[in-house]
């Protein structure tokens, strides 16, 4: 795999690799109803199959739950912590 360039703040770049088109799609769908997010791109996962998925989530647009889940995992500066730990 080639190396990406990191999407703009704010953003995450969500790869899916699953045994079936069918069910890389059903994820995408559960992501998308937390996030905005560009049309998916699917791909080929290797030669002996499997289907691999590609979009971008702009985790400044969210609803719930992922708007609350954010919310509780930001990075609080805290050396002795890592985010979302409590």
């Amino acid at each position: 795999m080639e190396p990406q360039e990191a999407p703009s703040a704010e953003y995450a770049e969500v790869h899916v690799v699953a045994a079936s088109p069918e069910v890389a799609r059903r994820v995408a769908e559960v992501l998308r109803r937390c996030f905005a997010a560009t049309e998916q791109r699917s791909y080929p996962a290797s030669p002996e199959g499997g289907t691999r998925l590609e979009l971008t989530v702009d985790t400044t647009r969210t609803a719930e739950p992922a708007r609350s889940w954010l919310e509780s995992s930001r990075w609080t500066g805290h050396a002795d912590r890592e985010p979302g730990r409590d």
